[in-house]
């Protein structure tokens, strides 16, 4: 193996006012060092870097990105090396929305930040910060390959009919409106580890992946390819989230600027951040939330169940586009920590052929498991994503 494949890549996910953060070797998967730049711009930011000696923290004002990285750069250096020989091949960012421009890791140059920018209309939260997070890292890091990996990539070659939407073709043309999907990067990188964990071919597998955090999408993939994703020209779209509505009505937002006289960027506010579990009952943390289902809130309570709901209509619209489906995969902070909703999500669904076992769904093991029964005809498989250790290796395979 050569020095330049036996090196780290480190990864930036960069926020409107965060940036995580990960030093990770891509042949072997080892994490070097980790972290978050939080509340930049904030009277009291704060870093937490962790590494395989200790965890370091830092707190105070935080004046920008450049400042946030500059900490974590100086940590990583701290670590033994000065970065130019410490083995860095490649600097991994995740971009949210590639348009129609990008659909494979792509190398960053000056047209491409300034592309990436261009589509910030199509990702007016997302994209801005991820610009400002290459702009800063080519700035401290200029001799090391930046790559672009786009977490709409994976569904760009979504089928037409699932692609589009039916409006006026011209002004969709005119205007790039489809079905672009997220968290393509999970989605991914997940089913390929269900089929490995099976030891059975891609090839041969529908899958139907659930990638639940904060933000939550679902996907259906046959052979390793995605044929439909909930999410849409943006993230909105979908499933219920943390603090996004999902799918609604195109006519609330007219009857909200009509008859509540709320404007564009109110009602951009309240379907992004005062909507989802947040609108519902008050707190976007499925912690908190299943706390206050249990001391009694009926808020609570409904937003737990218009969560799962919504789950399972899209369950059961991806089992009937797949024709069937072998493996239900289980990802993100939710779909791998929640055995409530990984419970409710499948139940009575037997006639289907999905039986999950109560047991193995409690069990506190953590990694890569099954938890259907043994009579169960469909997998049903948790598999922790690892969008890191994705972008890492593109990033490493391109330079």
């Amino acid at each position: 193996m050569s020095a330049r494949t036996e090196g780290t890549v480190l990864v930036l996910n960069s926020g409107s006012s965060s940036i995580k953060f990960q030093l990770v070797h891509p042949e072997t998967g080892e994490s070097v060092a980790h972290g978050l730049v939080e509340r930049i711009g904030e009277p009291e930011g704060r870093v937490v870097f962790h590494h395989t000696t200790g965890t370091e923290e830092h707190v105070g004002p935080i004046e920008n990105h450049r400042a946030g990285l500059r900490i974590v750069l100086d940590w990583v250096e701290g670590l033994g090396r000065p970065l130019r020989e410490a083995g860095i091949i490649a600097v991994g960012h995740r971009l949210v929305h590639g348009g129609e421009v990008f659909h494979e890791p792509t190398l960053v140059d000056d047209d491409v930040v300034r592309t990436v920018e261009e589509l910030s209309v199509l990702a007016p939260l997302h994209n801005p910060a991820n610009v400002i997070g290459m702009e800063v890292a080519r700035e401290e890091l200029p001799d090391i390959p930046h790559v672009g990996v786009f977490d709409t990539a994976f569904f760009h070659a979504l089928p037409a009919e699932a692609a589009t939407y039916a409006i006026d073709r011209d002004v969709a043309r005119a205007h790039g409106i489809r079905r672009y999907g997220f968290h393509g990067t999970s989605h991914q990188y997940v089913s390929e580890r269900a089929a490995r964990f099976l030891g059975r071919e891609l090839s041969e597998l529908n899958q139907i992946v659930l990638h639940l955090g904060n933000g939550a999408s679902a996907s259906a993939i046959a052979g390793g390819r995605p044929v439909d994703t909930s999410m849409g020209l943006t993230p909105l779209e979908g499933l219920v989230m943390g603090t996004r509505c999902g799918d609604i009505d195109p006519g609330v937002l007219l009857h909200l600027n009509r008859s509540a006289g709320m404007d564009v960027d109110t009602i951009d506010g309240l379907l992004n951040r005062r909507s989802g579990l947040k609108g519902l009952s008050g707190v976007n943390d499925f912690r908190a939330l299943l706390r206050l289902v249990a001391e009694g809130s009926e808020d609570a309570k409904l937003a737990y169940d218009v969560y799962v709901h919504r789950l399972r209509k899209y369950l059961g619209a991806y089992l009937v586009e797949l024709g069937g489906v072998d493996v239900v995969v289980f990802t993100g902070g939710v779909g791998e920590n929640n055995v409530d909703v990984r419970r409710d999500a499948l139940a009575g669904l037997e006639r289907l052929g999905i039986v999950v076992d109560d047991a193995r769904n409690v069990a506190p093991e953590r990694g890569e498991r099954r938890i259907s029964a043994d009579t169960s005809q469909v997998e049903v498989l948790v598999i922790p994503t690892n969008e890191e250790l994705a972008i890492a290796r593109a990033a490493a395979a391109l330079v």
